[in-house]
């Protein structure tokens, strides 16, 4: 449990970006959500210099109000286009948007208070400055300087709560800046609805977003300027006089009005700002408390919950409180679940969603329900950027327990994915026929070379093939499983023995010959990535990835050079950065490679390389506030949860965990059946002498999900 007995300040009070409260006795007072806001700058961490005008694409969070996996994320906007929204080098608001992800998109119903003649140029927004501006889980606060008005924010899973406190009780408006957003907006509407209420919605390339917004003194009038592109403006004028602060309680739907006014209503009705954000802190005191931690550094804990909480943010929440949803195919549909956005698959399969499946096993489960609706209605389950990684996701899940949805339907659907062209897995019909993708051979490629990712989608593929199979083994259909098992081992028909990388190959079976294993890809060959980071993944086959290499000797040169041989810094990719030698941890491709050691009996080395990321690539920069790249939907923040406690999925679809030296002394992780996991590290040292589970030893360096399941006791010493 937490150390009560600390009187320091676990927030980091830096250049004025505090959390809401001091105290150390609550797990939300460890959260610090500007952490991820701050650029990264150093060439040192990122490995080149930046270019003019480059920002790097390390963090991109936003440090807004919102509860676990919810629909509405409030949270201020500093730029729009930007990756979440707001920059923390910025100065200036232009306002308060209500959806957010951190993948430059959403950011819808852009909502800002102004006053005066000032906002005749509302567009410009306001000025603010990090020392009247704070943020904890559930809640926001920042002064307008340009127009003297503080500005609070809480929420509930689909509505927003704005308290507005003008300097004076005249010439206040609202603006509600409907013209923009991080996806294109092309229409909008707005109209008042009786004397206190307005409602409209704000359509994107993707997607309608509707809104009823209550306040708690009367509007005037409401002036609509509907001018052509992100021009367009609605302002509320509201009536002179009254006192005390303004009040706007705003619920969305991506259903309708309607349904947006039934959310607001049940999910805030009469209830006072201070009650729902005391709610909403208390859920999720809640949900970070349960796992509780002994010991760590006052950095380690604070890092430890920023984590625990940014990994729990999405995918989000789209269905009312009705239960209904918007489907794929734009049908307004009712049903016994939650429907939620589809995972940053390509990132989170690695760690998130397992997470997710631990500590939220209902999320997890409406979460496949959804993905399992989007392809009965499309022919095929989807995938985010690349990769097949739902299946990696959905058999992890059931394998660890989560069972009650249908399975049989869900495996049809992952093995159509594994199968037929035009769906989830491009250039399917290749990768069956040859066991490999190809790549043309090109004379002069460079970053933005756009082909097939051949390498890297052959390595994804035969892993998905794996999951796949592991849920053909579980299912009983023995034909599928020897089908995709031998699949699984198409990883091998990229390796080049010459070498020693995972390399493009041509159509005529060939290896492409401009070849430069250190130089990085967008699409060619390897996916943001370069030869190094591609070529130690195949985590559910590392003893026939190791004999490729020759054999334990052989792999661990290999191994130690992917982390030592010096990045040519000429060799900029954006968000291929924050380097260790070749291995970049600023990105997801290599997120395994640091474990691999583990499986040449070398685990001490293994330690050695995490606990250097934990302790130099996280919470870094002049404030403290930078991450080495960016969040991807949580997996960066879920990479280090896991670390931080000393178990991790190396193979995410296989209910097990490779075992390290956690950084605390005891954690108790409580499940949602009320078993609890104790882990505990014997020893100073952060090498591994001896792994126990339940008083037993442990061959080798893995614990099954049982742990969890069932509760348990796993003692790590260390020498």
């Amino acid at each position: 449990m937490l150390n009560r007995f600390l009187s320091v300040a676990v927030c980091l009070l830096l250049s004025g970006a505090t959390c809401f409260s001091q105290n150390t006795d609550r797990y939300v007072t460890y959260v610090n959500p500007f952490i991820g806001t701050a650029p990264l700058t150093d060439p040192a961490v990122l490995s080149y210099k930046l270019p003019e005008g480059w920002r790097s694409w390390a963090g991109l969070v936003f440090p807004g109000a919102s509860l676990p996996n919810a629909m509405v994320q409030l949270s201020p906007m500093t730029e729009y286009g930007s990756g979440a929204g707001y920059e923390y080098e910025d100065n200036i608001i232009y306002g308060f948007t209500h959806t957010n992800k951190g993948h430059w998109n959403l950011c819808n119903i852009p909502v800002l208070p102004v006053s005066g003649d000032r906002s005749l140029s509302y567009k410009s927004g306001s000025h603010f400055n990090h020392q009247r501006e704070k943020a904890s889980p559930a809640y926001y606060e920042v002064y307008l300087d340009d127009y003297n008005i503080n500005v609070a924010l809480t929420s509930t899973l689909r509505c927003g709560y704005h308290r507005y406190i003008y300097k004076t009780n005249t010439d206040r408006k609202i603006v509600f800046d409907l013209a923009r957003a991080n996806n294109k907006v092309v229409d909008w509407k707005i109209e008042q609805d009786g004397p206190t209420a307005v409602k409209g919605h704000q359509t994107t390339h993707g997607e309608k977003i509707f809104f009823y917004a209550v306040l708690n003194t009367e509007v005037e009038k409401l002036d609509v300027q509907n001018n052509p592109g992100p021009d367009g403006y609605s302002m509320l004028h509201l009536k002179n006089g009254t006192a005390g602060p303004v009040e706007m309680r705003i619920a969305l739907s991506f259903v309708s009005v309607e349904n947006a006014k039934k959310n607001l209503e049940q999910e805030i009705g009469s209830q006072s700002f201070d009650q729902i954000h005391k709610k909403g802190e208390q859920t999720w005191e809640t949900m970070l408390s349960t796992i509780q931690v002994t010991g760590g550094t006052q950095k380690q804990r604070t890092m430890f919950y920023s984590c625990f909480y940014r990994s729990l943010l999405w995918p989000a929440l789209r269905s009312d409180v009705n239960g209904e949803y918007m489907d794929v195919k734009r049908n307004v549909v009712r049903a016994d679940f939650n429907y939620y956005t589809e995972p940053s698959l390509w990132d989170t399969y690695r760690n998130k969603d397992v997470l997710l499946e631990i500590v939220s096993p209902r999320v997890a489960l409406d979460v496949i329900k959804s993905l399992k609706d989007k392809g009965d209605k499309t022919g095929f389950i989807p995938t985010f950027f690349h990769g097949d990684h739902a299946a990696s996701s959905i058999t992890g899940a059931y394998l660890r327990g989560i069972t009650d949805f249908d399975v049989k339907g869900t495996y049809q659907l992952l093995l159509r994915n594994a199968n037929e062209e035009g769906g989830t897995r491009p250039h399917i019909t290749e990768y069956i026929e040859k066991g490999y993708i190809s790549d043309p051979d090109i004379a002069k490629p460079h970053v933005e070379t756009k082909a097939k990712a051949g390498v890297s989608k052959t390595l994804e593929y035969a892993y998905d093939d794996y999951s796949v199979a592991q849920l053909a083994r579980a299912l009983g259909d023995t034909a599928n499983y020897k089908v995709m098992m031998r699949r699984s081992k198409n990883y091998k028909n990229v390796f080049d023995p010459a070498t020693r990388f995972m390399r493009g190959r041509l159509e005529s079976g060939e290896w492409v010959k401009n070849f430069n294993p250190q130089y990085p890809y967008y699409e060619y060959m390897y996916r943001e990535a370069n030869a190094w980071q591609v070529s130690f993944y195949a985590p559910h086959d590392m003893p026939g990835l190791i004999a490729l290499y020759g054999g334990n000797a052989a792999f661990e040169s290999k191994l130690d050079s992917l982390f030592t041989l010096p990045w040519n810094p000429k060799h900029i990719a954006r968000n291929v950065e924050s380097m260790i030698g070749q291995y970049c941890h600023g990105n997801q491709p290599d997120h395994e490679a640091p474990f691999a050691y583990h499986f040449i009996g070398k685990p001490e080395k293994s330690q050695k390389r995490i606990d250097q990321i934990m302790n130099d690539l996280y919470g870094i920069g002049d404030d403290g506030l930078a991450l080495c790249g960016m969040d991807d939907a949580g997996e960066m923040s879920s990479w280090y949860v896991f670390c931080a406690l000393g178990v991790y999925p190396f193979s995410a679809t296989d209910p097990e965990y490779i075992v390290t030296v956690p950084i605390f002394e005891k954690v108790a992780w409580r499940q949602p059946n009320g078993k609890t996991l104790m882990i505990e590290r014997k020893g100073k040292g952060r090498g591994i002498s001896k792994i126990q589970v339940d008083g037993k030893t442990v061959k080798g360096y893995f614990v099954p999900h049982d742990v969890f399941r069932n509760g348990g006791r796993v003692r790590v010493e260390t020498k």
